[in-house]
């Protein structure tokens, strides 16, 4: 098994790499290459596959999707995501919740994901079937990006998960508390820390790890995981 997890943006840009596949999620400023010291030499490996999770600049722009895709990269988002990406980009596929696709050997599920009025987040500006998270199989592995959300009872009905991607920023999105809440409903065997906003990843790992035997494993931008 060759599976690998770098963190792009200090939102929920992720690059997901099999031995012959190259994923990249929420694809978005690509100003972060040259703020952030991600090497321009990224953009050179293209994506067999782009999963965008809601329409803010933040997590789809289109500069960074034009860089990272060729004429054979599938893109998959949201119907809202559609007029910010514009006719130049084709090949992209509108889902929404409760959608399920296959791309060669890899099986995706496509769930909620939003604020709720009794979430931490302090902005509701995500709002339910606007945005998607996505759980995705590959070489016999689940995978799930919740993209922006509160902690929702859709995390509960996920089944098995080795990997899961939490934002823990609070504002837009759940805060380091609840997304330890999530955590531990979720159950997965590795959680990684994402749009971290001010809150501090070693607060969350700390929290989870004194409560359960999940590994909490915090990526700086760049930084890259290999799943043993």
């Amino acid at each position: 098994m060759s599976l690998s997890f770098q963190r792009l943006s200090k939102y929920s840009w992720f690059k997901i790499k099999t031995k012959d596949k190259t994923i990249h999620i929420d694809p978005g400023y690509a100003g972060y290459f040259r703020t952030q010291g991600i090497p321009i030499s990224e953009f050179r490996e293209k994506a067999d596959l782009i999963l965008v999770t809601h329409f803010h600049k933040d997590h789809c722009q289109p500069l960074a999707l034009s860089k990272i895709r060729d004429a054979d990269t599938l893109a998959v988002a949201p119907e809202r995501c559609i007029e910010r990406i514009g006719d130049n980009i084709s090949n992209i596929r509108v889902i929404k919740p409760g959608d399920e696709i296959t791309f060669d050997d890899i099986r995706i599920k496509i769930v909620d994901a939003y604020n709720t009025k009794e979430g931490s987040s302090t902005r509701k500006v995500h709002h339910k079937g606007d945005g998607v998270g996505y759980f995705i199989t590959i070489e016999g592995k689940t995978i799930y990006h919740a993209g922006d959300t509160d902690f929702i009872p859709e995390m509960k009905e996920l089944g098995n998960v080795d990997v899961a991607i939490l934002p823990i920023g609070g504002i837009f999105t759940m805060d380091i508390d609840e997304a330890v809440e999530a955590t531990l409903a979720i159950k997965p065997k590795i959680v990684i820390p994402m749009h971290i906003k001010k809150s501090n990843p070693k607060e969350f790992k700390k929290k989870v790890e004194s409560k359960s035997n999940i590994e909490v494993v915090p990526l700086k931008i760049g930084e890259v995981y290999h799943l043993k």
